[in-house]
């Protein structure tokens, strides 16, 4: 009989594609969500998106006992549960915290009980701060966190004294870790403890550090999600997107079918125990272009990106992935280039509906002092 799968917080965007991908290859999937309202909306039912075959359990990661009932007969576990956002987790501080590390002791503290083959844990790209930066002789360059005086400015870019020719390069699992912002500290808390416990007890565990993840059935109203889905969010309103700093900001949009891949690999491949991978698309691009992208896609092409000019407290310049680690150990190799992905995000944005809720985001920001 094939294995079961916990998936954490899988009835969600990412979890809800990787069920599919399971359930095709013959697994048995159990969902623990607790259908978080900014996400699924106040309705608190299951999506409709969600595969009839899936065991869904409503329940939250912090619940001992829902936790301990949902991980009854698994064999496997992806643990993908998190509040998701930069700018609100350094307002909502016990939120984000409660749910992402105490949420993962708690699943933690159950598996020391009752270990399973393999954990996958979700991590992010936002654990490095800033990417790697290198000069003129390609050595590698430790940049701080630019200052609000300096963004303020509109200098945007690092400026390194004493050093000619500072340029952004792939970043590589290897970088130390900058938190800039309680969600980056709160992934980064999720990836070591999960690490830390599948060591000492035996358990295969694999952490993937996601990029920017993008693709249908993203939470559209949800002003925290992904920044594609903010700009969908206001073109399918009219809107321009906004765009914070000038736009050239350098980022990875990785499409889920392939962060649902990594995921399916790091289930399987015996050399990833105990692992960290990057996993993107393996192509940086700017935002303002992302942008464009998106709107050429949904044929919107008429609406300019408003670019603001403005900063958000935790913001990073530039942070895009090498892969090289996925590729060699994992197998992993990205399959969804942008444009065809954005080709079937834009068909499936003709049939939602999104409230857009982005404004509201920039006013609560600028209220708290964390916009300039």
């Amino acid at each position: 009989m094939m294995p079961r799968v916990l998936i954490t917080g899988g009835a969600g965007f990412i979890g809800s594609h990787l069920a599919d991908e399971l359930l095709a290859l013959g697994y048995r999937v159990r969902a623990l969500d607790s259908l978080e309202p900014q996400v699924h909306g106040d309705a608190g039912r299951r999506p409709d998106y969600l595969s009839p075959d899936v065991e869904l359990q409503l329940g939250d990661v912090r619940d001992p006992d829902a936790v301990a009932s949902a991980l009854d007969g698994a064999d496997m576990v992806v643990h993908l549960a998190a509040r998701v956002g930069v700018g609100q987790s350094m307002y909502q501080v016990g939120e984000y915290v409660g749910a992402n590390d105490h949420g993962t002791a708690v699943l933690m503290q159950a598996l020391v009980e009752k270990p399973v083959q393999r954990l996958v844990v979700a991590s992010s790209m936002s654990v490095y701060g800033e990417g790697l930066y290198v000069d003129a002789e390609g050595r590698s360059v430790e940049v701080g966190p630019r200052s609000v005086e300096q963004m303020r400015a509109g200098r945007w870019e690092h400026e390194v004294a004493g050093r000619e020719g500072v340029r952004p390069a792939a970043t590589r699992e290897d970088l130390r870790p900058t938190l800039a912002s309680v969600y980056a500290l709160s992934k980064y808390v999720q990836e070591r403890l999960c690490l830390m416990i599948g060591e000492t007890y035996a358990i295969p565990t694999v952490a993937l550090r996601f990029w920017n993840c993008y693709g249908t059935r993203q939470a559209l109203s949800n002003p925290y999600t992904g920044v594609l889905a903010n700009f969908a969010a206001r073109l399918l309103n009219g809107k321009p997107p906004l765009i914070f700093e000038d736009g050239h900001q350098r980022r990875d949009f990785v499409h889920v079918d392939d962060v649902v891949q990594s995921i399916r690999l790091a289930l399987t491949v015996d050399g990833a125990a105990g692992g960290v991978f990057n996993v993107g698309s393996g192509v940086c691009r700017t935002v303002r272009d992302a942008a464009a992208a998106l709107a050429t896609a949904v044929g919107r092409e008429d609406i300019e990106p408003e670019v603001t000019g403005r900063c958000r407290v935790g913001d990073i310049r530039h942070c895009y992935p090498d892969i090289g680690r996925a590729r060699r150990v994992l197998g992993y190799e990205p399959r969804v280039p942008l444009e065809a992905g954005l080709t079937e995000l834009a068909d499936w944005l003709s049939r939602q509906i999104a409230v857009d809720r982005i404004e509201e985001m920039r006013r609560e920001l600028a209220c708290r002092g964390l916009s300039a």
